[in-house]
């Protein structure tokens, strides 16, 4: 009489052994290896982390580098997850729900303030416009969606550099598939702090003379953001002071709240 596996899982092992695809198992390993680590790593690590000789993880690593799935840094031996997953992601229905789920709360802050709205992910070492939201009037002030966004330079690309664990900005910068993070990092590292500490950032357009872009970042459950709103903020005459200003980012702080609780 044959014996029952003790745990009673008998059925589901064989059915698990019977469609294995070790070629396709060591690559989901070395790529769910390389997401948990807040840096790169070398491939002595990622051998030892996974069990197996060298040889039977060279080829699938640099197939992975060759697909753009890993980075190999310049001049060394050491990996790490590139933006791809990320860019693949976004083709996913969870993105196209943020903006649905965006796109009408966006809708009415242009009304309510009587300022125009953007909505802003990175990619490709850019931040890309995604979706934008204008008020009704004579005139409107509109952000292309699909247009581009230097992340050093701009409201929205500062803000996500900022709500990125410090300890990690180097490694999302790489996964956004921007070169020589460190220099620029030097550059604004006493600006990203601030921005961080505010919870905002409210400074002139990188684009536009007599333009305050107000950004806000909307941050996954780790507090690190995933997206940024910004209001390309123009004064009216009829704005007193900078109570608008106020009012204006107010509402923005509680719709990149909303839409932060959210996801």
């Amino acid at each position: 009489m044959d014996k029952k596996p003790a745990n009673g899982l008998g059925g589901e092992q064989e059915q698990d052994d019977k469609y294995r695809a070790p070629a396709l198992d060591k690559g989901l390993d070395i790529l769910e290896i390389l997401a948990e680590q807040s840096g790169s790593m070398t491939r002595t690590e990622i051998v030892r982390e996974m069990g197996l000789s060298p040889s039977q993880i060279f080829r699938m690593l640099e197939r992975l580098v060759a697909r753009g799935y890993v980075a190999r840094s310049e001049g060394g031996d050491r990996y790490s997850l590139t933006m791809k997953m990320f860019l693949l992601a976004n083709r996913h229905p969870p993105t196209r729900r943020l903006i649905a789920q965006a796109q009408p709360l966006m809708d009415n802050f242009a009304q309510e303030t009587g300022q125009a709205c953007h909505l802003v992910v990175p990619e490709a070492g850019n931040g890309l416009i995604v979706a934008q939201a204008s008020p009704k009037g004579h005139w409107e002030f509109r952000a292309r969606v699909g247009g581009e966004l230097d992340l050093y330079t701009t409201g929205s690309g500062l803000t996500l550099i900022a709500f990125q664990r410090p300890e990690r900005r180097v490694q999302a910068l790489e996964h956004w598939g921007c070169k020589q993070p460190e220099q620029h990092l030097a550059a604004i590292g006493a600006h990203l702090e601030d921005v961080r500490a505010a919870g905002f950032r409210l400074g002139p357009s990188g684009y536009l003379v007599g333009v305050t872009d107000i950004s806000a970042p909307i941050c996954d459950p780790g507090g690190e953001a995933f997206a940024v709103l910004t209001c390309a903020f123009i004064e009216h005459p009829a704005d007193r002071d900078s109570e608008a200003r106020s009012k204006t980012l107010a509402k923005l702080l509680q719709l990149s709240a909303e839409l932060s609780c959210s996801h």
